[in-house]
């Protein structure tokens, strides 16, 4: 099999996903077309050589429907011959975008792919494409249908999280996304967007709130309780595991994931597509994997994926430098902690949605940039990126630096 490189990422920083936030006034075809021009620029990319462009997108409707990343190339002024597809695996649909292309490279068939996603929730509501899994009795029953929140609370009561452990784990991703920026960590890789006259409209991710405190969280009530016990999903949840007695309700809009509106792309390429546009690979893509779970608890997947993926590279936890997991609900980042005995110390080192926000479609392309900057960072060598994802999945993709 063809060796997968990754050449180069970039990102927009992310606007609160609401119609006061400062990109809600830009289409996502925007946002994309954006990370497709900065990927160009920055490469030299003649873009009739791109093989396929690749972006995960949750709600492709409205603004989002129609092929984005095919619309994104046209605004972006690439050439005709750059082909696009849009898909979507929910919460890990950026991720799932590089692995599709990484598998398309592998195989052969293409040189070049730009992967990412995009997603603008203050324009196209989360859920705005409907589908069976809401929808359909036939589909809500063995599915063990319930909000992803009542899910997350769920997990914590299952696996023993306080509301101070989630409260505790918000407070630091606040502070460790703060003090990233503040470093100057991400000035690579986010790229302002700017309107039509060249006035930057957004240059730094909005949604973050580095001063919160433990007291700040402690006055916010819980978010999933009332659709938990009165919309009836915690006799779901007990349904499905009889050992619970009763929800302990711990996540609120603090230390969950926020709402927010970006996009991402990442560049990889065989070895002979980084030659001809004589860029330096700076990461290779090792391995990938998928995997359906327990669909009650929901959010487990990254624990299941995980556990695939080293069985199937025959790699430990121990091989693995950096792990970077989405943040969709605090208790996701500390069960996969608990589970496989992982320090803080390595494990989302700069935050994560939980202060900067997860702009579904785009997350897993940009946290795969994330954890690849910080490896070059520390000089380390390998990292684990994954994503929890809606119904009961997990994608995971190990990199290691070249």
């Amino acid at each position: 099999m063809t060796e997968v490189f990754i050449y180069d990422h970039v990102r927009t920083p992310r606007g609160r996903g609401k119609k006061d936030g400062s990109l809600h006034e830009v289409p996502s075809v925007r946002l994309a077309a954006k990370t497709l021009e900065a990927i160009r620029d920055r490469n030299g990319l003649n873009t009739e050589t791109v093989d396929d462009i690749i972006m995960g997108c949750v709600d492709p409707v409205m603004d989002s429907g129609a092929v984005i990343p095919k619309a994104a190339a046209f605004e972006a002024g690439y050439s005709t011959k750059a082909p696009g597809m849009q898909i979507s695996r929910f919460c890990a649909s950026g991720l799932d975008a590089i692995n599709f292309g990484a598998g398309k490279i592998a195989a052969g068939s293409d040189d070049i792919v730009i992967a990412g996603g995009v997603e603008s929730m203050s324009r196209v509501g989360m859920g705005m494409s409907g589908g069976a899994w809401y929808m359909d009795p036939s589909v809500n029953f063995p599915a063990y249908f319930m909000p992803q929140g009542v899910s997350a609370d769920l997990i914590a009561t299952k696996y023993g999280f306080s509301r101070d452990d989630v409260d505790a784990y918000a407070v630091e991703s606040q502070k460790r996304a703060g003090k990233a920026w503040e470093a100057g960590y991400f000035k690579n890789s986010v790229i302002p967007v700017k309107d039509q006259n060249g006035i930057t409209i957004l240059d730094r991710d909005e949604h973050m709130r580095p001063t919160t405190d433990m007291q700040a969280l402690a006055s916010l009530n819980a978010s999933f309780q009332m659709p938990g016990e009165m919309g009836g999903f915690e006799a779901v949840g007990i349904q499905a595991h009889p050992e619970i007695e009763k929800i302990n309700y711990v996540h609120h809009a603090g230390n969950s994931s926020g709402i927010v509106d970006g996009a991402a792309a990442v560049l990889i390429g065989s070895k002979a597509g980084g030659q001809s546009l004589g860029v330096k690979p700076r990461a290779r893509i090792k391995a990938f994997a998928n995997i359906g779970s327990d669909p009650a608890l929901m959010l487990t997947g990254p624990v299941d994926v995980t556990e695939k993926l080293l069985a199937r590279t025959g790699m430990t936890i121990a091989d693995i430098d950096l792990f970077e997991l989405n943040e969709a609900f605090a208790a996701v980042v500390l069960r996969y902690m608990q589970a496989f005995d992982i320090s803080h110390d390595i494990m989302n080192v700069n935050g994560g949605a939980i202060a900067m926000g997860h702009p579904l479609g785009a997350t897993g392309a940009m946290i795969l940039g994330t954890v690849l900057d910080e490896l070059e960072r520390r000089d380390m060598n390998t990292a684990l990126v994954t994503l929890c994802i809606g119904a009961g999945m997990g994608t995971a993709t190990v990199i290691e630096r070249v």
